[in-house]
This record gives C-alpha cells, structure tokens and sequence, in this order.
C-alpha cells in the first residue's frame, strides 16, 4: 500500500533549481505507487508566527493566511520532503517562516514519521548546505516519530533553470522519492 507523500517546494523564484528537484522527486514517488501531492510557497502568503500558542490550546490560528492549509498537509502525510534553495548558507527564509507555523502539528500528533530534504545552492561548496540540514534536524527533533530519511544537494546551481541539465541530480532526487 503506498503512502500519502507531501513534497513542499519553497522556493518563489520562476523555474526555481530546488522546484525542479522537487519535481522529480514526487515523480519517483509515484512510480514507486505512492499518493503524492505537492505544494508550492510561491504564491503564497504566510505570516511570521507571534507565539501566542492558541494552537496548542486547540484555538484556531488568529493569522488568516495559506499556513494553516499547508500545515494540515504536513501533519496527515506519511512522509515530507522539504525543497529549498539556499540563501547565505541555510534554508530560504520562507522554508523557515513554514516551521515556525507548524505549531498546530504537536497537539494533531502528525502521521509524518520520514522527512527528505532537496536544497540547491549556487555555491560549489558542500559545506553550504550544512546550515539547513542542521535547522531542518532541529524540526525534525521536535517530533519523536520523525527521521531525516535522506538529502538530495546540487552546488553550483544559480541561474533559473540549471538544475535541469544536471541529470545525474536530477536522478538522485527521482531515486530518493521511489526509495520512500
């Protein structure tokens, strides 16, 4: 039986590198049978959370925007694969704007147990990448079902539509979505 996999792409930017990589990551989820949805930020509007914590007293959020949507999302799917460009050395501040909203996810007691993360980033170093990986882990450990499963990183990528010519990229994501 396949699961209910949640690909969130956050980048805004038209023909975004890590958008490509979330693409082919939900295409190898679903020829793996699996029921993939994706979500895009780009578009959207989410407000900053005010840590009022009236979700976690079973209040609806005061903020009336797209976050409680894409939140729902998260907490019902079996797995979430987060797509992020990267912006000096962490996640795009929109990826990290999305976390912080998903406060109503602790008292839903959320279904996710295997997050992945596909982060593209115009530098050629490696080390780049470190800063997300290290803030997504932090999420991550606030959930005790939930693992960082696997990463898919592509450096060197800037300029809308790069990642597309790197196939071998463009193949490690598709392969992480068919091995959920």
């Amino acid at each position: 039986m396949g699961k209910n996999v949640l690909v969130v792409s956050t980048s805004l930017r038209t023909n975004s590198n890590s958008h490509t990589l979330a693409l082919a990551f939900a295409e190898g989820a679903r020829e793996a049978g699996h029921d993939v949805e994706t979500v895009s930020l780009r578009g959207k509007r989410i407000e900053f959370c005010r840590g009022c914590l009236a979700c976690q007293s079973g209040a609806t959020c005061p903020l009336h925007d797209d976050a409680a949507a894409i939140v729902e999302r998260i907490v019902a799917a079996d797995a979430v694969a987060f797509a992020t460009p990267i912006y000096f050395y962490e996640m795009a501040g929109q990826m990290k704007t999305l976390l912080d909203r998903t406060n109503p996810a602790f008292p839903a007691k959320p279904a996710f147990r295997d997050v992945y993360l596909l982060a593209t980033a115009a530098d050629e170093d490696e080390r780049a990448f470190d800063g997300a990986v290290k803030g997504l882990q932090g999420w991550i450990d606030c959930f005790d079902q939930a693992r960082l499963v696997g990463t898919v990183t592509a450096s060197g990528v800037d300029a809308p539509g790069t990642a597309e010519k790197r196939l071998d990229i463009i193949r490690r994501a598709r392969l992480m979505g068919t091995g959920i």
